[in-house]
């Protein structure tokens, strides 16, 4: 029995050293243990040996060669229950049980807290030495040395987890509290969790209207393909914890909130079937709506400011657009400020013409191509239903196509309360475009819209005012204007004036809407045949004019001589036409009252010489 007294004296001693040697040292649980090991080494012979701790009903081991596998290798306190209150020696079934685990497991040293109440065990191979040893009164001594030593050893581990936790804390509130860069806040967070929870893997999901450039490895929220625990955090503002067995592990969310709203969600990675006690949760909740409530004052500053960019954006952009642009030098500017704003890759704008859509000249190259067809077709369709402008975060979750450019806003332009075209900006990335980026965008294509009616509107007076109600030939005004232009910019012109021969009689027999019909036909023929060479006019009653810039006299005789011959054939009844042509040469210093004058005298002649022909008003007569 002496020996044993003094193995035991022996053990105490050497436990007590290795206590005081490394009270300062930071270690983990599993590191003590290998230390203790040693002891049971020494003096025990005992070369296999696992300590496992009671934590959430499950007694879970804690050596280093089974810390990746701790939670699978654990086991239900209840399946234990009835042994542990027990006093050593341990019948065979409570061994029994324990080998199923570890095959090694030949005796077990139930550690107590001070009312009793077992804490943890220590499963070890049997030797001749501690069976032996085992047998002794110092059995229940040495019980209580290993728990009121290893209850110390864990004491010490949680004090220095909670001081290591709240230095960690202080840095992060201090940087939640200090700083208005999100992008720092979010790292903050994620080391924060690393620290906290080293063993674990992490997940920021962050809600779309977050920043887009941010260096942190985050994750879009996306309800097509979020878990449903994940979607119910997001949602409630509660942490939910899935047992998710399709992918093997126990899923933590944790929403990110602030006072105002839900930003997104954390989400923590452990073993399948581990249960996050009470301290694990509260810290976790705790660093995420510190972090929520941070995100949120940034954002809010951040906002404030952009609120007062975007204003300013919209009033330069409204009174440039009130400046009296044309509908091209509207479209460009806009595109101008649609690229500074959101940095799109592709811009367009489509606007209606007889009822349907066409793409502007003022788009980007893409909205040209057959690539961008998937995009158009989408959306026209929409808004060919709806007026509701579209906010798509990934377009290729919606149609079967493969498709390049995932994020999408389009915005209708509406006109008297019809959808009258549509804005469209791409991007190659999903998701890249925040909800804040859709509220501008709107607002810009709504003041723009305005700013398009009117110049639509002025478009038409104008087109009233310098078309003929009837022919839709230019107006005698227009004509006087666009003539009096070409003489001050170009070297020469010609002028052609057409009369319809006979035409009094036209409308005594066949009546004035026959009249009205044939004027009608010969002025689409003439807008025909001169297409892209000038311009024609309604000169009055049957009469027409043909305006040709940089044309000369003799360059004109084919043009006129066709249009004489073709206009019997194109008429019904049949009528001829007469006319005078007439040219004018910036050295000669004529006006654009001479050219007229000219071009009706020989039309004069014409008539006088049998109709249905032409002739020319030659220079050398201009120059008597």
């Amino acid at each position: 029995m002496a020996d044993y007294q003094q193995t035991m004296q022996n053990v105490k001693c050497q436990i007590l050293d290795l206590w005081m040697d490394l009270i300062d040292e930071k270690l983990n649980s599993s590191e003590y243990f290998e230390l203790l090991k040693g002891i049971l080494l020494q003096y025990f012979g005992i070369s296999k040996s696992e300590y496992l701790h009671l934590d959430k009903d499950t007694f879970y081991p804690v050596s280093i060669d089974a810390a990746h596998e701790n939670i699978t290798q654990g086991i239900p306190s209840k399946l234990l229950e009835q042994h542990l209150h027990q006093e050593y020696p341990f019948p065979s079934a409570f061994v029994d049980i324990l080998k199923k685990k570890y095959d090694f497991a030949d005796d077990v040293i139930v550690l107590r807290e001070v009312n009793q109440k077992p804490f943890g065990i220590i499963i070890v191979q049997e030797t001749a030495d501690w069976k032996n040893f085992a047998k002794t009164k110092y059995i229940h001594d040495f019980e209580m040395l290993l728990s009121r030593v290893i209850q110390l050893i864990q004491k010490n581990i949680r004090a220095t987890y909670e001081q290591k936790m709240n230095i960690e804390l202080v840095r992060m509130t201090g940087i939640f509290h200090s700083s208005m860069d999100i992008d720092r806040i979010l790292k903050a967070l994620l080391h924060g969790v690393r620290s906290a929870l080293p063993k674990f893997e992490s997940k920021l999901i962050l809600s779309n209207d977050q920043d887009r450039h941010l260096t942190v490895d985050t994750h879009t929220f996306d309800y097509m393909s979020e878990r449903s625990s994940t979607i119910e955090a997001f949602v409630s503002g509660d942490m939910k914890i899935e047992q998710a067995e399709d992918i093997e592990w126990c899923v933590l969310n944790a929403p990110i909130k602030g006072r105002q709203g839900i930003y997104g969600v954390l989400q923590i990675f452990a073993p399948l079937n581990y249960v996050f006690g009470k301290q694990e949760k509260d810290l976790i909740m705790h660093i995420a709506e510190t972090s929520g409530n941070a995100l949120e004052n940034a954002k809010l500053y951040h906002q404030s400011h952009r609120l007062v960019s975007d204003l300013q954006l919209i009033n330069e952009t409204s009174h440039r657009l009130n400046m009296k642009l044309n509908q091209e030098e509207m479209l460009l500017f806009l595109a101008k400020q649609l690229t500074k704003s959101f940095n799109p890759d592709e811009i367009c704008f489509v606007l209606k013409e007889n009822d349907v859509y066409q793409v502007t000249t003022e788009s980007t190259a893409f909205f040209f191509e057959n690539e961008s067809k998937p995009y158009l077709k989408y959306v026209s369709d929409h808004f060919d239903k709806s007026t509701d402008p579209l906010f798509i975060a990934d377009f290729s979750n919606l149609i079967a196509d493969r498709v390049s450019l995932m994020s999408m806003m389009a915005i209708p332009i509406i006109i008297r309360e019809k959808v009258h075209g549509f804005s469209i900006v791409l991007h190659n990335k999903p998701y890249f475009f925040s909800f804040d980026s859709f509220k501008l965008m709107q607002s810009l294509i709504r003041h723009s819209s305005l700013a398009i009616s009117n110049t639509i509107l002025r478009d038409q007076l104008q087109e009233m005012v310098d078309r003929d109600h009837l022919t839709k030939l230019f107006a005698r005004k227009y004509l006087d204007r666009y003539v009096e232009v070409s003489m001050d910019k170009d070297e020469g012109g010609v002028f052609i004036l057409l009369d319809i021969d006979n035409f009094k009689m036209i409308n005594d027999t066949y009546g004035h809407q026959k009249g009205d019909a044939i004027l009608v036909t010969i002025a689409q023929h003439l807008i025909d045949t001169v297409e892209g060479q000038g311009i024609c006019a309604r000169w009055g009653g049957e009469e027409i004019a043909i305006y040709l810039p940089n044309q000369t006299l003799l360059a004109s005789i084919d043009l006129v001589d066709k249009i004489v011959t073709s206009v019997p054939e194109v008429t019904t009844p049949s009528v001829t036409v007469s006319s005078g042509v007439a040219a004018w040469q910036k050295n000669l210093n004529h006006n654009f009252h001479n050219v007229f004058q000219n071009a009706d005298i020989a039309l004069y002649e014409a008539k006088n010489n049998g109709k249905n022909q032409f002739r020319l008003f030659e220079m050398d007569d201009v120059t008597n």
